[in-house]
C-alpha cells in the first residue's frame, strides 16, 4: 500500500470517530487498520503493565547473535558517514537467532509491558516505548533513548552524566521536537532525560527518556493520517537528519525490518495512544529471531554497543 493510501485511510478513520487500531510498517509500505468492534482474531493486542500470569517456566532465550567482525562492518560504514558528515545519530539493528521452548501466544502472554501485539503466527512484541499520545488536543511524544543496566552501582547518575548519552539524547529530542513542530504548535520539552526502570528477563535496566508536547487543532481526528504518517518513522529508531540516516540505514542493515520499529496503536473517540514497535520477535518458518539495536554516534564504543545490542534481547517478565 503506498503512504498516500495509508493517510487516507487513517483520516477517514478518524473522521468516522469510532474507535480503531492501526499498525504501520516501518517504511510504511504496510498496514493493519480496523475498528475495534471488527478486529481480526489473527491480531491480539493489550495495552498493561502486568502479566497474565504469575509465573512462567522455560522463559530463558538462548542467543546467537549475529558475529563481532559482522558487526564491526556495519559500525565502521556508519562510522565513515558520520565523519562526512551525512549523519550525526543512527540506529543500527540487527535481527539475532534465538532458540526458546515457548510459542508466539505464550511469549505473549508472559510478557509484562506497556504495550503487547501478537500479530497472526508471524511476530510478537512488547514494546516499553510510546511513539505518540494525543489527548485533549495536545500531541505528545517520548522519545527513549540509553539503556544502562540497574544493579550498576550508582547507575542513574552515570548514565546521566555520561557525555555521549547525553549527546545521542540531545540529538533525538531535537528531532522529535522538529517532528512535532510539523504538525502542531506551541512545541516545548516538557521533561528532559527522567530514568525508568524496565524488566529485561534476568536483569533490571534503566531507561531514559523525555517528554515533548505541543498543540492540535480540536479537530485533529479527521488528520490522523497526515499527523502520523507526516512524523515517521520514529525518530529514537533512526536518527538524524532522518531523511538522510534512513538512506543509510537501508544501505547497512543486512535485513527488511518489515513492522519492526514501526507504530501500533488505538483511538477511542477521544485520545490517541500509539506505541513504537520494539523488543520484537519474529518467526520464519520454525526459526524465531529477535530484532534489536542502538543508536550510534562518533563518540560510541563499539564493544558496548554490540553489547547493548545482545541485551535488549529479552522477555520482560
Amino acid at each position: 500500500m503506498k503512504k498516500e493510501n495509508i493517510k487516507e485511510k487513517l483520516n477517514r478513520f478518524g473522521s468516522s470517530n469510532e474507535p480503531f487500531f492501526f499498525m504501520l510498517s516501518y517504511d510504511l509500505s504496510k498496514c493493519e487498520i480496523h475498528k475495534l468492534d471488527k478486529l481480526p482474531n489473527y491480531i491480539n493486542f493489550k495495552l498493561t503493565k502486568k502479566s497474565d500470569i504469575k509465573s512462567f517456566e522455560n522463559s530463558y532465550l538462548e542467543k546467537f547473535p549475529v558475529d563481532y567482525n559482522s558487526y564491526k562492518q556495519a559500525f565502521d560504514l556508519i562510522q565513515e558517514h558520520i565523519k562526512k558528515g551525512n549523519s550525526y545519530l543512527l540506529n543500527l539493528t540487527f535481527k539475532t537467532k534465538i532458540n526458546t521452548k515457548l510459542s508466539l501466544d505464550e511469549i505473549f502472554q508472559k510478557a509484562q509491558a506497556r504495550f503487547k501485539l501478537k500479530y497472526k503466527d508471524e511476530f510478537v512484541c512488547f514494546s516499553p516505548e510510546k511513539f505518540i499520545e494525543i489527548k485533549k488536543d495536545k500531541i505528545y511524544t517520548y522519545p527513549m533513548k540509553g539503556t544502562i543496566d540497574a544493579k550498576i552501582l550508582n547507575a542513574q547518575a552515570k548514565i546521566l552524566a555520561d557525555a555521549k548519552e547525553m549527546a545521542e539524547h540531545t540529538m533525538v529530542v531535537d528531532l522529535l521536537r522538529n517532528d512535532l513542530s510539523i504538525v502542531s504548535s506551541k512545541v516545548r520539552v516538557n521533561k528532559f532525560r527522567y530514568c525508568e526502570k524496565i524488566n529485561a528477563g534476568e536483569k533490571q535496566l534503566l531507561q531514559v527518556s523525555s517528554k515533548i508536547s505541543g498543540e492540535l487543532k480540536s479537530d485533529w481526528n479527521n488528520n490522523i493520517g497526515d499527523i502520523l504518517t507526516s512524523i515517521l518513522p520514529a525518530g529514537s529508531i533512526t536518527g538524524t537528519p532522518k531523511k538522510k540516516t534512513v538512506e543509510i540505514l537501508n544501505s547497512v542493515e543486512t535485513y527488511d525490518r518489515g513492522y519492526y520499529t514501526g507504530i501500533a496503536g488505538i483511538y477511542d473517540k477521544k485520545t490517541l495512544y500509539s506505541f513504537v514497535l520494539i523488543r520484537f520477535i519474529q518467526k520464519e518458518n520454525s526459526n524465531y529471531f529477535y530484532k534489536s539495536g542502538g543508536g550510534i554516534t562518533c563518540d560510541s564504543n563499539i564493544d558496548l554497543e554490540y553489547k547493548e545490542l545482545q541485551d535488549k534481547i529479552y522477555i520482560p517478565s
